[in-house]
């Protein structure tokens, strides 16, 4: 299985025509099931100490953070922006906020984030940095990130691994695996599943097909398929919060 993306109602910095906050358009609005749970209850602690969670951005599809990326390189937008399959963005993941409706510390901001697995996308807590309002719910793909920060893959900087992880993780295609994005999810799913199969680069090799057979899945690459949905099915037993619908 797949995990889902949810549609979620959730304020915006967008505004109508008399000044009033509109929720976040529906075409961002999708987060997968733990990364809403995160948002309403970081919503809910952030109201109890008188700030707001207002979003400027959450999902994007592969156009839009194409888009996203070439008004980067025009210089239309100051804000690095990874070309698709790079951005926890496009497996909705990451959000951006408007830090000036928190009215706390964002150093207090991020002890909040952290208790229900949200995490900065920069090393401090300095609300003029760029990327400060960036955050992500990288859920079991965090595992990935720590995967390659150890050095077990080194075809990819660690936070781009993790993004990629979880882009192919909701069915979505990352252009480095090129036809072969089955079985670069096969490999991410072994990661979080505790296993070394070197690189995530779609390339079964005897690293990936050892894993495979660790886990009680017999090696048939005449079945990816079936390879696919039964470790597919061990992570969703793993990490039930990312595949259920909450219950809020």
């Amino acid at each position: 299985m797949k995990s889902p993306l949810l549609t979620i109602d959730i304020i915006s910095i967008y505004k109508n025509k008399l000044g009033d906050l509109l929720p976040l358009p529906s075409r961002m609005a999708k987060c997968t099931p733990d990364t809403y749970v995160a948002i309403f209850n970081i919503a809910t602690a952030l109201a109890k100490k008188g700030g707001r969670l207002i979003l400027s951005d959450l999902f994007r599809s592969y156009d839009m953070q194409a888009q996203s990326h070439q008004d980067y390189i025009a210089g239309r937008k100051k804000a690095f922006s990874p070309p698709p399959g790079g951005s926890f963005h496009e497996a909705g993941r990451g959000f951006d906020l408007d830090l000036s409706a928190i009215k706390i510390p964002l150093a207090d901001f991020w002890t909040i984030a952290a208790e229900y697995g949200v995490v900065p996308i920069i090393s401090l807590p300095k609300s003029n940095v760029s990327e400060a309002w960036h955050f992500d719910c990288r859920g079991s793909h965090q595992l990935v990130y720590q995967y390659y920060i150890e050095g077990k893959g080194t075809n990819f900087k660690p936070y781009t691994a993790a993004s990629a992880s979880a882009i192919l993780s909701i069915g979505v295609n990352v252009d480095s695996f090129g036809e072969n994005q089955k079985q670069a999810a096969i490999q991410s799913c072994l990661i979080r599943l505790g296993k070394n199969i070197g690189n995530i680069d779609g390339q079964i090799g005897k690293k990936t097909q050892k894993a495979l057979i660790e886990v009680d899945i017999a090696f048939d690459l005449s079945n990816i398929n079936g390879m696919l949905i039964q470790v597919e099915n061990l992570v969703q037993q793993k990490f039930p919060v990312e595949f259920s619908s909450p219950n809020l």
